[in-house]
């Protein structure tokens, strides 16, 4: 009966895959046609969390002049790529380079140095880290969307960045420190640190 129905599609091909130790095994049915044409225009939700995105098309878009809508999606398609490589790429290596100039910070607040410039310093690496931490939340729930069928190993990718989100979750914001409520984090950094250094002296 599904011989019968490949028939009817001459592209499709039946292949049994490995049983392993069942005494089944799973049938594949590929579509063996080329796909032609151009590829369709899509762009990513996370390049409009950038500052810098709107006002890059802008100027591309105006630069274009009198020309057709869909044509004028073509052509934006080779700067955007640009862009997205310039801006995009490697996410989790950027992530990574700014969590190690904080750890950096943290280990100047350990060894007794801290000031207002530090705590500045701290302050603004932590907020881009948790820009780029929501860009990459965003790109890959977008990913595990678009892609959930055909790219399986993406979204397991996805699922384990939701997982691992928790990481950047587990920081105090604030401390009761002798009966005051303190924000300051070098302040909370030095608290906890003599806290523990008492504890085990």
């Amino acid at each position: 009966m599904l011989t019968h129905q490949l028939d009817a599609y001459p592209n499709t091909q039946l292949r049994g895959e490995l049983r392993g130790l069942s005494d089944h095994c799973p049938l594949t049915v590929e579509d063996r046609r080329i796909v032609q044409g151009p590829r369709p225009f899509h762009s990513l939700d996370s390049w409009f969390t950038h500052e810098g995105f709107l006002r890059m098309v802008k100027e591309e878009w105006r630069r274009l002049g009198d020309v057709q809508f869909i044509d004028k999606l073509k052509v934006l398609s080779k700067p955007l790529g640009r862009w997205h490589k310039q801006h995009f790429v490697n996410v989790t290596e950027k992530i990574n380079k700014f969590k190690d100039e904080i750890k950096k910070v943290d280990d100047m607040v350990s060894s007794g140095i801290c000031d207002g410039i530090v705590e500045a310093r701290r302050k603004a690496l932590v907020r881009c880290c948790e820009i780029w931490y929501a860009r990459q939340d965003i790109h890959w729930k977008q990913m595990s969307r678009s892609r959930h069928a055909k790219e399986m190993d993406k979204n397991t990718r996805y699922f384990h960045n939701i997982a691992s989100a928790r990481e950047r979750n587990n920081w105090i914001e604030s401390l009761v420190i002798n009966e005051r409520l303190v924000r300051n984090h070098t302040k909370i950094k030095v608290a906890i640190r003599d806290f523990y250094k008492n504890m085990y002296h």
